[in-house]
């Protein structure tokens, strides 16, 4: 029987069980080896192909995108997909249901409480993030139960308080 020589890999140093072209075969897929190109059946451009006549972004859209979703979801607000998909089902304000963002009341993105999350029309989240409309909105999720922040003061009280500054004249120019 035959003994196997220990190669070791040039490129990564770690021993190679399988040698191709003088490198382990996960350097020479990774360093040296170019797949061929075909053309995408869904995006048309030259790239390899992942399966089906898709090259991997289009593959992964169309054949795994709710999966994709889903990760997302999770990863970026820490809640789980029926939890984040209960919230986002409607909006809270408007009842409207084509597309719904996550928004957290008190701002910290790292409470995920079921009092602090609401679901909001992409036109309600601006709103709300908006100091001329923010009193509005937050007056409507109170009416619904809702603990809502304390918002902004009104920009004209901070404006009259102003005194001995220099831009006092560029608010109040005397004519």
């Amino acid at each position: 029987m035959s003994e196997l020589k220990e190669v070791v890999c040039p490129k990564c140093n770690k021993i190679a069980k399988r040698v191709t072209k003088g490198v382990c075969h996960n350097c020479y897929r990774r360093l040296l080896w170019n797949p061929p190109k075909f053309e995408c059946k869904r995006c048309h451009r030259m790239r390899p192909i992942q399966g089906w006549g898709f090259c991997a972004g289009c593959y992964n859209s169309v054949f795994h995108i709710e999966k994709v979703k889903q990760y997302n979801k999770e990863k970026a607000h820490n809640i789980s997909s029926e939890f984040y998909n209960e919230l986002t089902s409607k909006c809270i304000i408007c009842e409207f249901d084509k597309m719904v963002e996550l928004h957290h009341l008190d701002h910290n993105h790292i409470n995920n409480s079921r009092s602090n999350l609401v679901g909001l029309c992409p036109n309600h989240h601006r709103m709300i993030h908006h100091r001329d409309f923010c009193r509005e909105v937050y007056s409507i999720l109170k009416t619904k139960g809702f603990l809502t922040p304390e918002p902004y003061e009104e920009d004209s009280i901070l404006k009259q308080n102003l005194s001995g500054t220099i831009h006092k004249n560029k608010l109040n120019p005397q004519s």
